[in-house]
């Protein structure tokens, strides 16, 4: 299967660039490129993309405004953002609106190539570590600014709706875990931790394990002992 890539970004070079890196994959068809924000909704209409690779940082509409507007639609692509930065604010935004993830403008071609790959294939571009350390800045972001508290008792009460077993799961994929850990952790197969995550997204309406991960830790669940 192809998969149809959109490029946006309002740096002419680095569309070129990706353009010229990505293309060379027989499965990757760059069907379009966009300079702002403001053209990715009608550039998605028209071309139809899988993904969209979303800078964001662009003068008019910047990748945030334009992912958290791209995601609202019901068949909206995947999103995956560019950023020079491991875990700003900015990026946390676009994982909280959806993006399956984020990759650094100066990776290596062959791993963009496999992030694109990934989010087509529904899993999102974050390795437990990075997820780890996201949670680590969300969590000194929050103490450092009181920011945590407003959206405790929301993060919360959509948990509360969870069953015990999703909620563990939840909690540990909040760690970081990977399917296999969380298996190993609470012992059950790797096929039923998958569908307790299914679960999960379905009953709390996300879109991906990232987001899984910034709720429960909204929520103040990871400051809880684990397992043992």
């Amino acid at each position: 299967m192809t998969i149809r890539l959109l490029v946006v970004d309002d740096d002419p070079l680095v569309r070129a660039g990706l353009s010229f890196m990505l293309g060379g994959a027989e499965d990757l068809e760059i069907v379009g490129e966009g300079a702002d924000g403001s053209e990715v909704p009608a550039l998605v209409a028209r071309l139809a993309p899988d993904v969209v690779l979303m800078d964001i940082r662009m003068p008019k509409v910047d990748g945030l405004t334009a992912t958290e507007e791209l995601r609202r639609r019901a068949d909206a692509p995947e999103v995956v953002v560019l950023t020079t930065f491991h875990a700003d604010e900015q990026v946390l935004r676009a994982l909280r609106a959806g993006a399956a993830g984020f990759v650094l403008k100066d990776t290596p071609p062959a791993e963009i190539v496999a992030a694109v790959r990934r989010v087509a294939a529904g899993d999102p571009v974050l390795s437990p570590a990075v997820t780890r350390q996201l949670m680590t800045h969300v969590a000194d972001g929050a103490g450092a600014t009181g920011s945590r508290d407003p959206r405790r008792s929301t993060a919360a009460t959509k948990v509360a709706g969870l069953a015990e077993r999703e909620r563990e799961v939840a909690v540990a994929v909040g760690r970081g875990h990977s399917n296999a850990e969380i298996a190993a952790t609470l012992y059950m197969s790797v096929p039923t931790v998958k569908t307790h995550v299914s679960r999960i997204l379905s009953k709390l309406a996300l879109n991906n394990r990232v987001q899984i991960a910034l709720l429960v830790h909204d929520a103040g669940l990871v400051d809880e002992d684990p397992p043992t």
